[in-house]
């Protein structure tokens, strides 16, 4: 497949690109012309994505990272200025899920998650906003939301909680640097086929006492499309994010789930 002109020159950094949606967004940057920043804690995974940019005929640069660690955050965002000259495109990607009551949740399974969910997209919209500011440009924030930023769910409560959070810095962040030409929105999966739903299910399982595979049945059959989610629907949303065509857009976390959260 050849590569587009669509974001040819731009340089995208993705955050938890070495697999499902992460991998999706990263690849489909890469089609559309963009140079593509890979970053992760699998440097394997992470070589594999670059190698399947590189056989396209694009150009990838793999940094492992913690994105909860503000320094390496910092960092990659450098490292991927210094190779490439500039940055254009920041996708906050990187993000776990947690399953369970509300009423057991303990501080380490509250701070784990923020520190991710939350801190981490802080430190990339952060990292991502000086570097635009250094280079006088425009730029794009895309942040991970999920339809669990919209609507509370049971048992996912501390995940739906760091992804209000994410709708917050969005909108928040939209506003002080919406003068500089910079423009911050989030995209809101819902049920999508990759590793971190099939933990999802089975966390679930253990938790309601439901079979395997019954709480992602009974989701998937909500879906008005009538099918799940694939990494590349969440992939060509977040094309049209980082393109001139959403120029006029900021400070929205938009629901892309095949009709299952209705707002």
């Amino acid at each position: 497949m050849s590569l587009s002109e669509k974001l040819a020159g731009k340089t995208a950094i993705v955050t938890g690109a070495a697999q499902g949606i992460g991998r999706g967004i990263a690849l489909r940057l890469a089609r559309d012309g963009a140079a593509v920043v890979l970053t992760d804690l699998k440097k394997d995974k992470l070589a594999t994505v670059a190698a399947e940019i590189e056989a396209l005929g694009g150009k990838a640069l793999v940094q492992t990272a913690d994105i909860s660690q503000r320094d390496q955050v910092f960092a990659v965002v450098q490292e991927a200025s210094k190779t490439f000259g500039h940055v254009d495109i920041m996708v906050n990607n990187a993000g776990i899920a947690h399953v369970g009551s509300l009423l057991d949740a303990t501080p380490e399974d509250v701070e784990t998650i923020f520190r991710i969910n939350v801190q981490g997209t802080l430190w990339g919209i952060q990292a991502a906003a000086q570097a635009f500011k250094a280079q006088k440009s425009k730029g794009k924030i895309i942040n991970a939301c999920s339809i669990a930023g919209h609507e509370g769910y049971a048992f996912l409560g501390i995940y739906s909680s760091t992804k209000f959070a994410v709708r917050a810095l969005t909108q928040a962040a939209a506003k002080e640097l919406a003068s500089f030409g910079i423009t911050v929105n989030a995209y809101c999966p819902g049920v999508v086929g990759t590793d971190m739903w099939t933990e999802i299910d089975r966390r679930m399982a253990e938790t309601t006492g439901a079979e395997i595979g019954a709480t992602y049945k009974k989701y998937v059959e909500g879906i008005a499309l009538g099918r799940v989610e694939t990494p590349d629907d969440v992939a060509g949303f977040v094309s049209y994010l980082a393109s001139a065509d959403a120029d006029y857009m900021t400070g929205q976390s938009v629901m892309i789930d095949g009709g299952l959260v209705f707002r």
